[in-house]
């Protein structure tokens, strides 16, 4: 639903306290003024640059006196017709308790003299005296069909704007900016190359997100052919995500927990799964959601999940998840519940979201991880990625003894306990130290061996719970046999 129509239902049943968040003022008030025009409501701006307007004409007033701005809104009521009074910026000013309280008596006496006070803001400020008072509106991003209307306003010439297929991936790489960045985008794009390319506008879709400081978009030429092992894993999800699954919102894949010893190409699977479904990787830091300020961690929570919603469709990677939501259940001993709050709207989110968004968390530590977390309908499937078997440690050694142009017939250390990541660093170093691999495996110590009690027991657990990655069916683990009898040396006969 438009901005403009939710806040037509607000102003019709009379709610007299309004914030919209918004990044984009021009286009909020835009759609705002057509709406008052459209239903002969009057319409007054304010902000600290050039103070109070009615109707579009500056009003004679203190231009940086925000109470004053607000004091004026009671003078706006006009007999039965109504008043949309918008304050831009205004949450600069709400920790002034003289202002605070002139708010709250506005909206009270705004119900009766019919003006809507509407505080336009990028951020959602609300101190605790007006939380009850005002409702709160989303201004969303654009639509594919809005991007699609700016992209032709601004390549004004035909051979500009590609066809079919070419500016279809144009209007994916723009998903996700805000009017004025997909504006500029296109502009550099046709400054570039002449024409609406993908590749210039993924650029600035990276830029945006490094400003944001929350995602980062990941987009590598790795696919499932660089990466051995893990066929069940890699089956599913390509089967989950093909394009037929995206057209029914019912069915539409939600995602995938993968839990596992470190090193056994977690992170690799998340980075090569985009470039083999055609989808965008945003990896989401947890811990830069943390604020210092009341609310902070809250509403950053709010706004990377509303960035994702927006890129969709693409895959969102939380890497390492049980350390990012450990001791959720204890945080309010610490943290005043913030991590609590944001995992709850987390949760939320990924039971509840429409967007085609695939999620796919990575874990090393089931334990550490709250039940609420891995239950049905929030992922598709819990896998658990073990150690490589012997096919698929062959095709991993070929995979890195190629990539770092070693010979692929040399003899090749014992591996038993290997993960892919160590078979990784064991030809790197066979290539940086200029000798053969079996050689190099002197410098590698395998995290089975000093983790070897750790990996056990997430074996056991995993046992039964979690689906295999590389063979069809659920996960069993065959813990090895330990002999009861007591060993007896035959090389010396008993004294007995």
């Amino acid at each position: 639903m438009s901005l403009s129509k939710r806040l037509e239902e607000y102003v019709r049943a009379c709610f007299s306290g309004i914030w919209i968040s918004s990044h984009e003022h021009v286009d909020a008030i835009l759609e705002i003024s057509q709406l008052c025009q459209r239903e002969n409501w009057q319409l007054a701006t304010w902000n600290i640059a050039s103070g109070l307007c009615c109707a579009g004409q500056p009003v004679e007033q203190e231009a940086n006196d925000p109470l004053a701005a607000v004091q004026a809104a009671g003078a706006m009521a006009a007999g039965d017709e109504t008043t949309v009074f918008v304050l831009e910026n205004f949450h600069r000013f709400l920790q002034s308790a003289e202002i605070v309280q002139a708010i709250a008596r506005q909206v009270i006496s705004g119900k009766q003299s019919r003006v809507i006070l509407v505080i336009l803001s990028p951020v959602l400020q609300l101190p605790a005296e007006l939380e009850k008072l005002f409702v709160v509106i989303d201004h969303e991003l654009p639509t594919r069909e809005q991007l699609r209307e700016i992209a032709t306003a601004v390549a004004t010439e035909p051979d500009e704007i590609p066809d079919g297929e070419s500016f279809e991936r144009a209007l994916d790489a723009a998903t996700g900016l805000t009017r004025f960045e997909a504006e500029n985008a296109f502009a550099l794009s046709l400054v570039r190359q002449q024409r609406l390319d993908a590749k210039t506008l993924w650029q600035q879709k990276s830029q945006m997100l490094i400003k944001a400081g929350t995602l980062q978009l990941y987009r590598g030429d790795a696919d499932f052919d660089s990466l051995g092992g893990l066929s069940a894993l890699k089956a599913f999800t390509r089967r989950a995500l093909r394009q037929s699954s995206r057209d029914n919102a019912l069915i539409r894949p939600r995602g995938v927990l993968l839990l596992s010893p470190p090193g056994c190409g977690k992170s690799e699977f998340c980075k090569a799964l985009g470039r083999e479904v055609g989808r965008p990787v945003l990896q989401l830091d947890i811990g830069s959601l943390m604020g210092s300020l009341v609310g902070q961690s809250e509403e950053r929570t709010r706004q990377a999940l509303q960035v994702v919603d927006a890129m969709a469709a693409c895959i969102l990677v939380i890497d390492e998840a049980d350390k990012a939501f450990a001791g959720v259940g204890g945080s309010g001993a610490n943290d005043s519940g913030v991590s609590s709050r944001m995992f709850g709207t987390f949760l939320s989110w990924l039971n509840d979201h429409e967007s085609d968004v695939f999620v796919v968390c990575t874990s090393n530590d089931a334990s550490r991880l709250p039940p609420e977390f891995s239950r049905s309908e929030r992922f598709d499937g819990v896998f658990f990625v073990d150690l490589p078997g012997r096919e698929q440690k062959d095709a991993i050694w070929t995979l890195y003894l190629e990539l770092f142009s070693l010979d692929t017939n040399q003899r090749r250390p014992a591996d038993e306990n290997w993960t892919g990541a160590e078979i990784r660093s064991c030809c790197r170093l066979a290539a940086l130290l200029d000798v053969p691999v079996i050689q190099a495996a002197n410098n590698v110590v395998p995290v089975a061996v000093t983790s070897a009690e750790s990996i056990e027991g997430l074996r056991r657990w995993a046992s039964g719970r979690c689906l295999d990655a590389d063979r069809s069916g659920t996960y069993q683990h065959q813990s090895p046999r330990r002999s009861t009898r007591r060993k007896v040396s035959r090389s010396e006969p008993s004294e007995n």
